[in-house]
């Protein structure tokens, strides 16, 4: 533990005395979870920062509308803000984005009453984002997400660590999904001392680095691997941006990270173009969702890129099998 970790550890007792008794108060039926009319599938994780949640999420979601699923996302919208239709969120507008009209977004802290709403418009099967601590709202399937760059958050718990909740709380995990890494033998090792659950592995795949011009989907870019890229994010894990960017073998000369869900202003933008000329850099390049983070600005006269990608899930037979058995 560093100092501040050490200054913040006492901290850690009253905050995991409360976790462990909320989720003890649900367990027990002192209090109780609301459930829809329909099948619920929780998408969530132990620590803070993206371990991949919002393209398992899309994955998920494609896989049921191609199988004539009527299919929802219910996501709080965390930074979200007013929109003309209610509220919406740069995760809920990605998400959108992607699916089109083929899935429905209920965008709010209220997700039963959101999904009651998508509920009477038809949909069956929900998808609950970031669930796993939102016991407010029964689930027929808890999915855990462990990044391996990052499993335990420094295996302490809030604030002297990421984690949300002690590991212990994996006992409730159905399926666990180790994002970043096709193998973590170790990481497998303290899953099993806490959950029996079946696990997966998944990566995300680049699919096209494309220009945008503030038009989305945008044009993809063939000249990308070439290219001198300054990459810049606003993500919960930016240093598996800059991973991901290194594994799909993509040209970075520098880099600059924001908190999550950063909305972006035109200082930001001058500031960062000014940042990649002095790194000898062609395009900017961000992450897809920081695009909807970008509203109200005039983009710069360098390239601004983004990256496309999608989740691969290995074994993805298995993985709806594991969650058929779960229903």
């Amino acid at each position: 533990m560093n100092l501040l970790e050490t200054l913040l550890w006492p901290l850690t007792l009253p905050y995991g005395a409360a976790v462990r008794l909320r989720a003890r108060a649900y367990r027990s039926g002192l209090l109780r979870a609301r459930r829809l009319d329909g099948t619920v599938i929780s998408v969530g994780n132990l620590t803070l920062g993206g371990t991949g949640k919002t393209p398992l999420v899309l994955w998920i979601a494609e896989h049921l509308v191609a199988r004539g699923e009527r299919t929802g996302i219910l996501t709080r919208g965390y930074r979200g803000r007013r929109s003309e239709d209610g509220f919406t969120s740069d995760e809920a507008q990605l998400l959108e984005a992607r699916l089109g009209r083929g899935v429905a977004v209920g965008v709010g802290a209220d997700r039963w009453k959101r999904g009651r709403e998508l509920s009477s418009r038809g949909v069956e099967w929900f998808i609950l984002d970031d669930g796993f601590q939102h016991f407010e709202l029964a689930r027929d399937v808890d999915i855990v997400l462990i990044d391996a760059t990052n499993p335990f958050g420094g295996d302490h718990l809030l604030p002297a660590g990421g984690l949300r909740e002690p590991k212990s709380a994996l006992a409730r995990a159905d399926l666990v999904v180790i994002t970043r890494a096709n193998h973590a033998p170790e990481v497998e090792a303290i899953i099993r001392d806490y959950s029996r659950a079946p696990i997966f592995y998944a990566r995300a795949e680049l699919e096209s680095v494309r220009v945008w011009r503030g038009a989305y989907p945008g044009t993809e870019d063939p000249s990308a691997p070439t290219r001198r890229f300054f990459a810049c994010c606003g993500i919960g894990n930016p240093s598996a941006f800059l991973a991901d960017l290194a594994a799909w073998a993509l040209p970075v000369v520098g880099h600059r990270f924001f908190r999550d869900h950063h909305r972006y202003s035109q200082k930001d933008l001058d500031g960062l173009e000014t940042s990649a000329r002095r790194a000898g850099a062609d395009a900017l390049l961000l992450t897809e969702k920081d695009l909807f983070n970008l509203a109200g600005v005039e983009l710069p006269s360098m390239l601004l890129c983004y990256c496309r990608s999608s989740l691969k899930v290995e074994r993805a037979d298995q993985f709806w099998q594991a969650i058929g058995r779960k229903r």
